[in-house]
């Protein structure tokens, strides 16, 4: 009877449960507002005159692998810069000319952008499929990044033009490449991380260099490239480091919270070190970037990865750090 009487009372727990509808929340939309404009478009400034691709992908790649709605950017933005890929499947950056977008510069290093461009077209599987512009294109990409690999080294290089290797581009190929599935490119993941590590670590200096320049070795670091882009593998969750993850992390913040702060005042914002903080659930120092950098949204230090880190950080329910907490 004991029996009996709990598994009926578990039912009539139970039944309201499964008799009512289950309603599923909606992701939050990306609003980039300001960035783009009706063509697919989008700037790296808010009202801005010039398109960078690999910022513009940067900022939608984030913004979908923390759960925002990008589906209002994402195919028009890929059926934009379609139409003006080069044959060889690279990309220029593009200026205004009145109502017009014309190519103005070459990209600044084709094998970063190429990665993150793959990537990109590999989270929307079924346009791919059924896309056969967007096909070509991926394959025309995958085709010139397989061209830039210095086999001797197994790292990339950054053009045909500029045969150098950069750590921070390397990161983000090898990022696009650990994001692949199967055996083969698991192994090719193992194998190139560690051509990273061999060749961009400087044992002397206890720190990866940018380059592979030769002078490189003996120039006075900056904040950027040099600091930034010590921080750059915790982005990308690349794994070896010197240190513990947490470890390297806290060294690095110890070391240049402040100068990062300090950036958005004339430089730029550096949203992406507001979102390794989240990552490593430092909550405290990307509060105190929101309330440092967002006074300077819709100025010229704001770009569009930093407008997108900021709605990350608000949908996690993070809030500008109040006026008397300390953040340097």
């Amino acid at each position: 009877m004991g029996a009996m009487i709990r598994r009926w009372l578990l039912s009539a727990l139970l039944v309201p449960f499964l008799s009512s509808p289950v309603v599923l929340q909606a992701a939050p939309a990306l609003d980039l507002r300001g960035f783009a404009d009706g063509s697919g478009a989008i700037m790296i400034l808010e009202t801005g005159n010039v398109i960078d691709p690999y910022f513009t992908l940067q900022a939608l790649l984030l913004a979908h692998e923390n759960g925002l709605d990008i589906s209002a950017y994402a195919s028009p933005w890929v059926n934009w810069l379609i139409a003006r890929q080069r044959l060889d499947g690279s990309f220029d950056r593009y200026c205004r000319s009145g109502p017009v977008w014309l190519a103005c510069r070459g990209a600044d290093a084709d094998d970063a952008l190429l990665a993150i461009w793959l990537k990109f077209l590999d989270t929307m599987p079924a346009q791919l499929d059924s896309q056969p512009a967007w096909r070509k294109s991926h394959d025309a990409a995958s085709k010139t990044l397989a061209t830039l690999l210095d086999r001797k080294r197994g790292i990339y290089l950054v053009s045909p033009t500029f045969q150098q290797g950069l750590f921070m581009d390397n990161l983000e190929v090898w990022s696009y490449q650990t994001a692949r599935t199967g055996l083969a490119a698991s192994v090719g993941a193992r194998e190139f991380a560690r051509a990273i590590r061999n060749t961009f670590w400087d044992a002397p200096s206890g720190r990866f260099l940018v380059s592979t320049q030769p002078e490189q070795k003996t120039m006075t670091p900056g904040f950027y490239p040099d600091h930034v882009a010590q921080l750059f593998p915790l982005l990308v969750d690349y794994p070896l480091l010197p240190a513990g993850t947490g470890s390297y992390y806290r060294t690095w913040m110890k070391q240049h919270r402040a100068l990062w702060l300090s950036q958005v005042s004339h430089d730029y914002a550096w949203g992406l070190i507001a979102y390794v903080a989240l990552k490593q659930n430092d909550k405290p120092s990307a509060q105190c970037w929101l309330r440092e950098a967002l006074p300077y949204q819709q100025t010229g230090h704001w770009t569009v990865t930093d407008e997108v880190i900021a709605q990350i950080l608000q949908t996690k329910g993070l809030l500008p750090a109040t006026a008397n907490v300390g953040c340097n």
